[in-house]
C-alpha cells in the first residue's frame, strides 16, 4: 500500500468521498486499524439498516471510543440522521466513505450540519507514487492504484468501466437507457480538455442535449468527471464562457476513447499529458487542502494557458505541452496571462529534460513538476 497524502482528523468525523477504486477502504482500513468497520455492501447488513437505521447503535460494542466506518453511506441516505443522533448524544466518531454523493444532495439529507468534515480521495499521484511514478505507465494506464497490482491493467480498466455502467449507473438507477449511456462516455471522450459543446456531443451520440447535460452532471456526481470553468476574475478581455471537461483519470479517459486505424496517436498523447496532470494537481490540492479552485483561461481571440489555480495562496498558471521544446509560441498564452496577473507565479511543464526560465516563467519537465507538485503550489 503506497501512503496517501491525505491526513485524516483525529477526533472529528468525516466523509471521504471517491471514485470506486481510488483505494478509500483500504486507506481507512490502514489509518483506522481499531474501528469498527461497516459494510453497506454486505447485503445483510444493508437489508437490516435499511430496514430501520436505528438498529445502527446495536452495532456499536458498549463502551466503544474508536472511530465507526460506515463503507459507501450513500446506499442508505436515512442512516445520517442517526448519525447525527449518536454524534450529538454519545459523541461517537463516524468515517462515512462513498462513491457518490449525488444521492445525498438530491434528497435533501442530512449531512450532518458540520459535524462531519469532508475529504476526497483521488487516483494515486506521482508523490504517494515515490520512485514507482513512470510517466509512461501513468500516461498509458493512469494511477488508480490496481492498475499497480494487476498482470493485465488494461483488461482492469475495460473492467473498471463496466462496474461502472453496470452498478453505479444501473442500481443506483441514474439512467433507465444503458446504451445511451455508453455512447454518451465514448463521444464525451473526444471532448476531453476541450470546451465543451454539449450540442455537438448530443447529436454526435444521437441523444438529446438535456439528456446530455444530464449524463455530464452524474459524471460529476460520481467524482469521474469534472467541469472546469473559465477564469474571469477582474479579466480586461472577453473571454470564452462554456467550462472545459476532464474524466478523472487518465488510464479511464485513453480506455473510453476509441482509436481507429485512422486515428494518429498525437490525437491522444496531448491530452493524455494534460489529463495526468489535471488530476494531480486535483489530488494534491483535496489532500493537503491548499484550497485552490481550479479554472483554466482562454480568451475569445484563442489565446489559452491549461489551468489556473486560484486562492488565498495565490495564483498559480500552468502550460501543459507533450514536446521536448520550449519556443516563444509556446509560452505566448503564459506571456500573455502573466500581463494581466502581474502576481501569478507561470509554469511551463514540457517533457524536455532541462529546467530553465524564460523570464518569470518557469519552466519544468513535467516529471519533476509532477513529483514536486505540492512545492510548486505552496
Amino acid at each position: 500500500m503506497y501512503s496517501r497524502l491525505i491526513q485524516a482528523p483525529k477526533n472529528k468525523s468525516f466523509f471521504l468521498f471517491g471514485p470506486r477504486g481510488t483505494g478509500k477502504t483500504t486507506w481507512v482500513r490502514s489509518a483506522f486499524p481499531k474501528a469498527l468497520y461497516l459494510d453497506l455492501l454486505s447485503a445483510e447488513i444493508f437489508n437490516d439498516l435499511l430496514a430501520n437505521p436505528q438498529r445502527l447503535e446495536n452495532y456499536i460494542p458498549s463502551g466503544f471510543n474508536d472511530f465507526i466506518t460506515i463503507d459507501e453511506v450513500q446506499k442508505i441516505p436515512e442512516l445520517l440522521n442517526e448519525i447525527h443522533r449518536l454524534i450529538e448524544n454519545y459523541k461517537f466518531k463516524f468515517v462515512l466513505t462513498g462513491s457518490s454523493a449525488r444521492k445525498l444532495r438530491k434528497g435533501g439529507h442530512n449531512l450532518l450540519g458540520g459535524r462531519a468534515l469532508t475529504y476526497f480521495m483521488h487516483p494515486l499521484t506521482a508523490v504517494e507514487l515515490g520512485t514507482d511514478f513512470n510517466l509512461d505507465l501513468s500516461l498509458k494506464f493512469g494511477q488508480l492504484p490496481s492498475v499497480f497490482q494487476e498482470e493485465n491493467p488494461q483488461k482492469y480498466l475495460e473492467s473498471y468501466i463496466q462496474t461502472y455502467l453496470k452498478e453505479e449507473i444501473s442500481q443506483e438507477g441514474l439512467t433507465r437507457n444503458l446504451s445511451a449511456f455508453a455512447r454518451f462516455l465514448e463521444t464525451a471522450s473526444f471532448s476531453q480538455g476541450s470546451v465543451l459543446n454539449t450540442s455537438n456531443i448530443a447529436r454526435e451520440a444521437a441523444i438529446e442535449r438535456k439528456v446530455v447535460e444530464n449524463y455530464f452532471n452524474i459524471l460529476e456526481d460520481l467524482l469521474v468527471g469534472y467541469k472546469i470553468p473559465v477564469f474571469t476574475k477582474k479579466s480586461k478581455r472577453r473571454l470564452v464562457a462554456h467550462p472545459k471537461f476532464y474524466f478523472f483519470d487518465t488510464g479511464v479517459y485513453r480506455t473510453l476513447r476509441p482509436m481507429g486505424p485512422l486515428d494518429m496517436p498525437e490525437q491522444t498523447e496531448g491530452v493524455a499529458l494534460e489529463t495526468l496532470f489535471f488530476q494531480n494537481l486535483l489530488a494534491v490540492n483535496d489532500s493537503l487542502h491548499l484550497g485552490y479552485q481550479l479554472y483554466y483561461y482562454r480568451t475569445l481571440t484563442g489565446i489559452e494557458v491549461d489551468f489556473i489555480a486560484y486562492g488565498n495562496r495565490g495564483i498559480r498558471a500552468f502550460e501543459v505541452k507533450k514536446t521536448g521544446k520550449n519556443s516563444q509560441a509556446l509560452l505566448k498564452g503564459l506571456k500573455y496571462f502573466q500581463d494581466q496577473y502581474k502576481e501569478a507565479k507561470c509554469f511551463f511543464l514540457y517533457q524536455g529534460k532541462r529546467k530553465m526560465r524564460e523570464g518569470n516563467i518557469e519552466i519544468i519537465p513535467i516529471e519533476t513538476a509532477l513529483k514536486n507538485l505540492p512545492q510548486l503550489l505552496s
